[in-house]
């Protein structure tokens, strides 16, 4: 078994490797598939508190000094210390100057099949800081980025997939009818 040490360095040099051939967002999506697995049912059947029990597990199993809250349906992350990147940064190493997308990456495909939209705040692609939220408000996901901009972060470094609302509200549709189903 490879150390998490070593691990992060080698997803750093690969993620070099296919941004350099221009792959790494397919290898993003990829993941993202993957992760299906682990995430899908859970984020259909319980939504937010969902998101909350997944994330909250990673953030004990990695080691995340982070935080987060569901307010007014609306879920915000706050990531402090990123275990990954600063695994990344401890080892001297020169980070892929799109390692941090490597979160939003995955999850945007994966939420936006659920019917939930999500944004991502890198705050710096050097430092191990991000922020994020998850709601199936469209109104109150444009606002969250717009907060974001007017606070000077930085929109190139703002991920979401609220221009893809056609078919976030699709599938949060599909979701609820589903519920809805297994209520009866």
């Amino acid at each position: 078994m490879i150390p998490s040490d070593h691990f992060v360095r080698f997803y750093n040099e690969v993620f070099k490797f296919l941004d350099e051939r221009n792959e790494l967002e397919g290898f993003y999506k990829e993941i993202g598939k993957h992760q299906e697995l682990h995430c899908y049912q859970c984020f259909m059947d319980k939504g937010l508190d969902g998101m909350e029990e997944y994330w909250g597990h990673i953030r004990v199993e990695e080691n995340c000094v982070s935080s987060s809250e569901i307010i007014d349906g609306v879920r915000y992350s706050f990531m402090n210390r990123c275990p990954s990147l600063s695994k990344v940064l401890d080892c001297d190493a020169e980070p892929c100057e799109k390692y941090c997308l490597h979160c939003p990456g995955w999850v945007i495909p994966l939420l936006t099949k659920c019917g939930f939209y999500y944004a991502s705040c890198v705050i710096d692609t050097k430092e191990p800081r991000c922020r994020s939220f998850q709601t199936e408000d469209r109104d109150k996901a444009s606002a969250v980025i717009q907060k974001w901009i007017d606070d000077g972060f930085n929109p190139d470094l703002i991920f979401s997939n609220i221009d893809d609302f056609e078919t976030v509200e699709a599938n949060k549709k599909f979701r609820l009818d589903r519920l809805q189903k297994k209520e009866k």
